[in-house]
């Protein structure tokens, strides 16, 4: 008989939520990790990279409040205050996410490493571990790319970059995505010297070109070298730091290199053939029910889950979503897929760029009729007031008003993307928001604005002239 209901391999935030869920229903659990508890998003991406982003925030509003009247002369950033904020941050969020929390919920935690012996067991500390049901949670990696001379040279992806014990004299970054532009802005607005490098022709590629704009310009005003179009082929030790040498032949010096080239699943010491499972090279192969077709008392959650027509995505709300799906299929038998259309993904640079659904290159791509709805910032009574009025809500539609997808640049976006997520994830017409009654003044407003451009009726036809002038003649 097996040990165990439940058995989930990896602690961060699609493991912690099935483990929670599973264990509140009264199922036995077991939960593995080797690492730290809370994964990625606790330990080295989401908590520590907000931290670090808030203090580059305020140094960044201390030298630019001269428009608002405040003068702040000779800004300092101490280096050492700010690790000690981010290792605050952690320590204050990861009670939330401790083993001893779990484990008063009734959970058995097993710190160490597990692999699959058989279809239905796994082994971990020398010890074998039944279960009826599993989940495989462990996660992604940054990726390391091999490049010809970097051994012994000094670099840093997300996992080692916050042990610094001082600030990096002149940071490279390599790629363009959300993790190089975040990490890029923060360390230039911390008084770093940056180059931020992408193969692409554009940072930011996934994300829409109009809005990507804002946040390019953003960067080479705090002083970020964007070098875009751009192939690292070798890199080499210099007497005062690192060079990596492009394919036009040019050499780029710094002191240290941080890798943001994406990540990479973590799945070799699993052992998933004896557990009768497959992978892609993107994670485990599982349904859009997140489940394996291979071994069908086993899913797959978080960033590791490779599911079947939507591939792999490393968002920590994404993750909390997959634990939904997970227990629904798994705890309570009952019907359940991934929806990817309502999913906010956030860059969260100065300004910020959040975006939902398609963008309008992607509707037209897809063969939709598009209308576009743009709001600028500058119209908005908050983001006046605020003296910051960069940015656009920009609504995508088709040819009937059905509400595609949004974007948002600005201050303030991901939160405007919250009240759009509600919307689409409940799939309300576009009236709704139109109609909603919103705080005054917020940057959300621009969003309802954005809504009536296109869903309010069209001025009226003399058929409607006509009955108008009539019942104002009524008593």
């Amino acid at each position: 008989m097996p040990d165990h209901d439940v058995a989930i391999i990896g602690a961060g935030a699609a493991g912690l939520s099935v483990a929670a869920i599973a264990a509140s229903l009264g199922r036995n659990v077991v939960l593995f990790e080797r690492d730290r508890m809370g994964g990625a998003c606790l330990n080295t991406g989401g908590v520590p990279a907000q931290a670090l982003l808030a203090a580059a925030r305020r140094a960044a509003e201390a030298r630019s409040g001269g428009a608002l009247g405040i003068h702040a002369e000779g800004v300092r950033v101490d280096w050492q205050g700010v690790r000690r904020h981010v290792r605050q941050a952690i320590a204050q969020a990861a009670p939330q996410e401790s083993g001893e929390r779990l484990e008063s919920q009734g959970v058995t935690v097993v710190r160490a490493s597990a692999h699959f012996i058989a279809p239905d067991r796994i082994e971990a500390a020398g010890r074998t571990y039944g279960f009826r049901r599993a989940v495989i949670a462990t996660g992604t990696a940054p990726v390391v790319p091999d490049l010809p001379g970097l051994v012994n040279l000094p670099w840093l992806t997300s996992e080692t970059l916050l042990a610094l014990e001082e600030a990096p004299r002149h940071l490279l970054v390599l790629g363009g995505g959300t993790v190089g532009v975040e990490i890029a802005q923060a360390h230039a607005c911390l008084g770093c010297r940056v180059t931020l490098i992408e193969l692409r022709p554009n940072i930011l590629a996934e994300e829409d070109p109009e809005l990507r704009l804002a946040v390019r310009e953003a960067l080479r005003r705090d002083g970020v070298e964007v070098l875009e179009n751009s192939h690292v082929v070798d890199a080499e030790r210099t007497p005062d730091g690192v060079a990596l040498r492009l394919d036009n032949g040019a050499l780029v010096r710094g002191s240290h290199i941080f890798f943001a080239m994406g990540h990479a699943p973590r799945l070799a010491a699993l052992d998933l053939a004896a557990g009768g499972l497959r992978a892609t090279p993107r994670g485990v192969a599982v349904g859009r029910d997140l489940r394996s077709p291979d071994n069908r008392r086993i899913w797959a959650a978080g960033a590791v889950a490779d599911p079947e027509g939507l591939g792999p995505c490393g968002l920590t709300h994404a993750a909390a979503q997959h634990a939904r799906v997970v227990a629904r299929g798994m705890l309570h038998r009952l019907p359940a897929r991934l929806d990817y259309a309502a999913l906010p993904r956030l860059v969260r640079t100065a300004p910020e760029l959040a975006q939902l659904g398609m963008t309008e290159t992607e509707a037209r791509a897809a063969g939709h009729a598009v209308q576009v709805a743009r709001q600028p910032f500058a119209q908005n009574p908050r983001a006046i007031a605020e003296g910051d009025t960069e940015g656009q809500v920009k609504l995508v539609l088709d040819g009937s008003g059905r509400l595609l997808g949004a974007g948002i640049v600005g201050a303030g976006a991901g939160e405007v993307a919250a009240v759009l997520g509600l919307m689409m994830g409940r799939k309300l017409p576009l009236s709704a928001l139109a109609e909603a009654m919103l705080p005054h003044a917020t940057r959300a407003e621009a969003a309802r604005r954005a809504a009536a451009m296109v869903s309010t009726p069209q001025p009226a036809g003399g058929l409607a002239r006509l009955w108008s002038g009539l019942a104002a003649r009524l008593r």
